[in-house]
């Protein structure tokens, strides 16, 4: 039976800036890695190495034109964050509203 689970967990993708960054560029539009390489001062064996990770996170895909990769971003694995950090948002929207009760009491 094949495993079809993520290889990298979103959280560990999204972790290096650089990912981070290219996961915005790709937000608008598809793009081929030579054209990616184009917006960072890496290698584009480095970008590719990058590209790697968020297709295995399954945060971008990959489809071959011609001779060439194209990536696109899939958002939806970035839900996953969403929902563990709406957590912590709760936890501190409390937190400061007792805050703000304690002070305003005296």
């Amino acid at each position: 039976m094949a495993d079809i689970s993520p290889k990298h967990d979103v959280f560990q993708a999204i972790a290096d800036p650089t990912r981070r960054e290219l996961l915005s560029l790709l937000s608008d539009q598809e793009m081929s890695v030579t054209i990616i390489s184009e917006h960072f001062p890496i290698s584009r064996t480095a970008v590719s190495k990058h590209l790697h990770v968020l297709a295995d996170a399954g945060l971008v895909s990959e489809r071959k034109v011609g001779r060439e990769t194209r990536y696109k971003l899939q958002p939806e694995p970035l839900m996953e964050l969403k929902q563990w950090l709406s957590y912590y948002e709760r936890f501190w929207d409390n937190k400061l509203a007792k805050l703000k009760k304690f002070v305003e009491a005296d």
